[in-house]
């Protein structure tokens, strides 16, 4: 799946730390894995859109939106485990990110 970083001080830092590579933690439709990268945010979100890549930085995750998570109100509403920054947006089928079990690898590479 490809991702669009944003122009973001926190999306320049997360580009410059690629390659990255991290074991998927599954969050209901949240993927999130550990990087390298400990940072406050500047612009904070209590609720994201489908398909956006978020940097949390609780536990210094990168975080995959594709639906609701556990603490989401409705269907529609996707609502992190805290606040993160929107760093970027996925293109793509988000359905295939249903398939991604948890533990496995992910690889984040600069096409």
């Amino acid at each position: 799946m490809e991702a669009e970083l944003s122009e973001s001080e926190l999306g320049k830092k997360l580009l410059l730390l690629l390659p990255l590579e991290g074991r998927v933690n599954l969050w209901g439709k949240e993927i999130y894995f550990p990087i390298p990268l400990k940072s406050d945010i500047i612009v904070p979100q209590e609720t994201v859109h489908k398909g956006d890549v978020g940097y949390w930085p609780d536990g210094a995750c990168l975080c995959l939106f594709f639906g609701p998570t556990p603490i989401s109100v409705g269907e529609e509403e996707i609502r992190p485990a805290s606040a993160v920054e929107v760093v970027g947006k996925l293109v793509g089928d988000l359905a295939s990110l249903d398939r991604v079990a948890s533990g496995s690898v992910v690889k984040i590479i600069r096409k």
